[in-house]
C-alpha cells in the first residue's frame, strides 16, 4: 500500500481517536486479505480520500472495480451497501461484492468517472443530469424491515438543536427554524408513498459512467417520499450559489426546471429544501461547532421566494 493522503490520516485519527489510528495501521493487512479473496490486483489509493479509503482495482476477469474502505461499524457504510444493493445499478454504481463487518465494498468503476460539473452558468444542464438520475433511483419500494433511517428520524434532528440550546435555536434565526419545524410536520403529514432515497445526492456523488451516461455514488441509504430527495442538489454547491448575482432567482430558475421535469408541485420541491437547509445548518452545529452559515443563508433565499 502507497503512503496516505496526510489529510486522510489526520482526518481518520481526529474523528476517531485511537480507534481512527488502530484502523489506519491494519488498512495494509486488510487489503492484503481482500484482494485475495476477492481476486483484486490493486493500484494506488485515489488521490483525494476524505472519511474512507478508496482504490482502484482489477478483477480476475479483468474489469475495473473500486474497493472502498471504511470504518468497520460505521451505519452509514451498512445503509449505503443495503441501499446499492436494492438498486441494482438502476441510477447507482454497481454493488460487487461486500464485507460490511470489515468495512469493505467492491464497486463497479465507472468510467470516465467525472463529476458532474457545478458551474453555475451551466445549472440547466447540471439539474437536467440530477432529475434523470434522481427518477431512476426513485422506484425502489422500502422492503419490510428495512435497516435505513427515514426523513421523520432526520427531521428530529432539530429536537437535538432545542434540547442543547434550553428550547432556543442557538445562533440559527428562531423564526426560520420555527418555520422549519412546521414544514417538516406539514410535509411528512402529506407525504407520498415512501421510496428509497439517495440521501446526499448533489454533483460531486454524481459521476460519468458508460452503462448509463450518469450514475449515483455515495447514496445515505433514507426511507421518504421522491420529493424529499431533491433537497440536497437544491442547496448545492455551497457557498458557490450565494456568490451569483442574484441567489433567489437562480434558485427560483432551478426550482421551476425541477417541478417540470420530476413532475412534482413546486412549493412542496421549495418546502423541502427550505427544512432541510436549515436541519443541514444545525447539523454543521453539531458536527463542527461551526460551518453553518451558508446553509442558513439559503434557506433565507428559499424563505424569501413566494412558494411557502
Amino acid at each position: 500500500m502507497t503512503s496516505l493522503p496526510p489529510g486522510f490520516t489526520l482526518g481518520a485519527a481526529e474523528i476517531r481517536g485511537a480507534a481512527g489510528r488502530a484502523w489506519l495501521s491494519g488498512l495494509p493487512a486488510l487489503l492484503t486479505e481482500l484482494a485475495a479473496r476477492w481476486s483484486l490486483d490493486l493500484a494506488p489509493p485515489f488521490p483525494r480520500l476524505s472519511y474512507n479509503y478508496a482504490v482502484p482495482a482489477r478483477r480476475a476477469d479483468g474489469s475495473a472495480a473500486v474497493l472502498k474502505l471504511g470504518f468497520p461499524g460505521d451505519r452509514e457504510l451498512a445503509t449505503e451497501a443495503e441501499a446499492l444493493r436494492l438498486f441494482d445499478g438502476r441510477g447507482a454504481v454497481r454493488l460487487l461484492a461486500a464485507d460490511v463487518p470489515r468495512g469493505a465494498l467492491l464497486l463497479e468503476a465507472l468510467r470516465p468517472g467525472t463529476p458532474l460539473g457545478d458551474d453555475p452558468a451551466d445549472d440547466a444542464h447540471a439539474t437536467s443530469v440530477v432529475c434523470a438520475v434522481l427518477r431512476e433511483l426513485g422506484r425502489v419500494p422500502p422492503p419490510p424491515g428495512h435497516p435505513f433511517p427515514t426523513t421523520p428520524d432526520w427531521a428530529a434532528g432539530l429536537l437535538r438543536l432545542r434540547a442543547r440550546f434550553a428550547d432556543g435555536t442557538g445562533p440559527l434565526l428562531p423564526g426560520l427554524v420555527d418555520r422549519a419545524e412546521r414544514l417538516f410536520s406539514e410535509l411528512h403529514a402529506s407525504a407520498d408513498a415512501p421510496r428509497l432515497l439517495h440521501g446526499d445526492l448533489h454533483h460531486g456523488n454524481v459521476l460519468a459512467a458508460e452503462r448509463r451516461p450518469w450514475l449515483a455514488i455515495d447514496p445515505k441509504g433514507v426511507v421518504g417520499e421522491p420529493a424529499y430527495d431533491t433537497g440536497a442538489f437544491l442547496r448545492n454547491p455551497l457557498p458557490g450559489i450565494l456568490r451569483t448575482p442574484d441567489p433567489g432567482r437562480f434558485l427560483a430558475r432551478r426550482l421551476d426546471q425541477m417541478a417540470e421535469e420530476l413532475g412534482l408541485p413546486r412549493p412542496r420541491l421549495q418546502a423541502w429544501g427550505l427544512a432541510q437547509a436549515v436541519l443541514s445548518a444545525w447539523w454543521m452545529i453539531e458536527d463542527h461547532g461551526g460551518g453553518w452559515e451558508p446553509a442558513a443563508a439559503l434557506a433565507e433565499q428559499l424563505a424569501a421566494l413566494p412558494g411557502v
